[in-house]
């Protein structure tokens, strides 16, 4: 079984939380895992035009700055949210970043993928 590496707790840093943030394609799947369920890599909604290895890039940039937990079972990747541990560092920023998100892919979601910014 592969082990992936992913920081402490304590090693969950701000800026790392919002760099990982910064991109879309991110964005959507920590909006998509903030319901609290574990997915597989397959059950995301993402854009088709993006290939295997960007969205290989997309995980690992989320796993290294702390926002999800990655477990491995067999060829299977789930894919779940560290809301426990960000809410502990940085308390209520996850939910203010999903709500403000929320209101703006109201008003652009037609662009949400299509642009690379909000």
């Amino acid at each position: 079984m592969k082990n992936l590496q992913h920081p402490s707790k304590e090693d969950i840093s701000l800026f790392g939380v919002l760099y990982a943030l910064s991109e879309p394609v991110r964005f959507s799947i920590v909006e998509q895992l903030a319901g609290g369920e574990e997915l597989t890599c397959g059950a995301f909604k993402l854009p088709a035009s993006k290939g295997k290895s960007t969205m290989t890039h997309h995980f690992k940039v989320l796993r290294d700055s702390g926002l999800i937990y990655t477990r491995v079972d067999g060829r299977e990747h789930y894919t779940s949210l560290r809301r426990e541990d960000i809410n502990e560092r940085f308390p209520q920023l996850l939910d203010a970043l999903l709500k403000a998100y929320a209101s703006v892919s109201k008003n652009h979601h037609s662009r949400a993928f299509s642009s690379r910014t909000f």
